[in-house]
């Protein structure tokens, strides 16, 4: 008899409701990570939700009837500490973050399995006897494992892209020269220096995508041409999407900025697609809603709502069933559409087009929210971009003065201060070749 099969069958159970409450915090916490990688303040409930859930799987594991197992709720209460942070890093990078949480984003897709590993060892290092703890630790290893191989698996698909002119010296400019070093130092598995060519393996709808947060908004290099491509796609997509729907919207932000100052071009470090659209008593938010994410669920695309944000996110990826649903909130990178909602309010006796976020240097309402003047949006035109004609504000260049004031002068957001004089110089290169 096995000692599984010796254990009395209330102890089993016990064993099997622990693993099962690391699961519902591990799914919860995934859920969680969807606010800091879409730029949005977390919520309370959920942030209480996924406490709970942890609190409640650390005391199923330290508690019994002989009493408190203290080697439990100290091994416990570290590997949640260690192991949630090393999940949790991929999206709190999608801000400026510090170096620790960086480095840990940077080696997450593995460094949870290691951990759990490590975790293991401990527990038979220990000689710890208790089950539960072993049901957790085990049932951790198993998710590392799989998200590992899954992972790994995903990356010998890369599709192979060359890297233009422009892209080729931003990168060469930014390595100083030393590419093989620059790779290795930032941990840029994309690079592909193999037999003395300089080529990108790229992402697509079965592969991670490119970690570009980091890539563009902090080494200060060009959009990968992959991720140039599916952020094209998405466009595309989106903008057919809304205009089936039949809301008013127009291009937001960077792209309105690539439409007007690029001659219709993405920007060259664009990492994302904005785009804006008008509710009101007719379009109302769950016609919007469900519009997106029916479209979304047919074509290909993960549709994610922030109603109280007034934000819908649209990822390149595929959407999945639950429980996999939310996995991709792990990885560092995201191809992804912002949709901000906006509707007409009376401040002062004048009307304004407000949203709730704050956007560039747009001015704040008395309401809290940020807003312009109708006519700068309304009526809708349309403008020339990537290929296709897509709805725009009727003043574009006036819109842009508002949020970035002279929008003609480049300026490079969130890169480190070296990284951006180092880019701008290779820009002025740039230019200067193409006159």
């Amino acid at each position: 008899m096995t000692n599984v099969e010796a254990l009395p069958a209330l102890t089993v159970i016990a064993a099997l409701i622990a693993a099962a409450l690391y699961i519902a915090s591990y799914l919860s916490l995934l859920r969680l990570l969807r606010f800091p990688r879409n730029w949005v303040t977390t919520s309370t409930s959920e942030l209480f939700i996924t406490g709970l859930l942890v609190a409640a799987t650390v005391a199923a594991v330290s508690f019994s009837p002989q009493g408190l197992d203290f080697t439990a709720l100290a091994v416990s209460l570290g590997f949640f500490g260690v192991m949630f942070f090393t999940l949790a890093a991929p999206a709190i990078a999608f801000q400026p973050a510090s170096f620790p949480v960086e480095f840990v984003a940077k080696h997450a897709d593995h460094g949870g399995f290691l951990l759990a590993g490590l975790g293991l060892g401990v527990f038979a290092g220990m000689a710890i006897t208790n089950v539960k703890l072993l049901a957790v630790l085990m049932t951790a290893a198993v998710i590392e494992l799989t998200w590992f191989l899954h992972q790994h698996w995903a990356r010998r698909q890369r599709p192979i892209y060359t890297l233009n002119t422009h892209d080729l010296a931003v990168l060469e400019t930014q390595a100083k020269g030393n590419l093989v070093e620059f790779r290795r130092r930032h941990s840029i598995s994309e690079l592909d220096l193999a037999g003395g060519t300089v080529r990108w393996l790229g992402c697509g709808k079965r592969t991670p995508p490119c970690p570009f947060n980091l890539y563009v908004n902090r080494l200060g290099l060009n959009t990968a041409p992959c991720c140039r491509e599916h952020l094209s796609e998405l466009s595309h997509f989106v903008s057919t999407a809304l205009t089936e729907i039949g809301v008013v919207h127009w291009l937001e932000g960077g792209s309105l900025l690539g439409a007007v100052r690029e001659g219709g071009s993405l920007l060259d470090w664009e990492d994302d697609v904005d785009i804006s659209v008008l509710l009101d008593a007719d379009m109302t938010w769950n016609r919007l809603a469900s519009g997106l994410a029916k479209r979304g669920a047919t074509q290909g695309y993960y549709v994610d709502l922030f109603e109280n944000k007034g934000l819908v996110a649209i990822s390149f990826d595929a959407p999945r069933p639950w429980p996999f649903r939310w996995q991709h909130n792990r990885m560092r990178g995201e191809i992804r559409a912002d949709i901000t909602v906006y509707r007409q309010v009376i401040q002062n006796g004048i009307a304004v087009l407000e949203r709730r976020s704050h956007k560039g240097a747009m001015p704040a309402t008395e309401n809290g929210g940020y807003g312009v003047p109708p006519e700068l949006v309304l009526p809708t035109t349309t403008i020339p971009h990537i290929g296709g004609d897509f709805a725009s504000p009727n003043q574009p260049e006036a819109y842009l003065r508002i949020l970035y004031g002279d929008f003609e002068d480049v300026e490079y957001t969130y890169v480190n201060p070296a990284a951006a004089a180092t880019r701008r110089e290779a820009d002025v290169a740039h230019k200067d070749v193409k006159k």
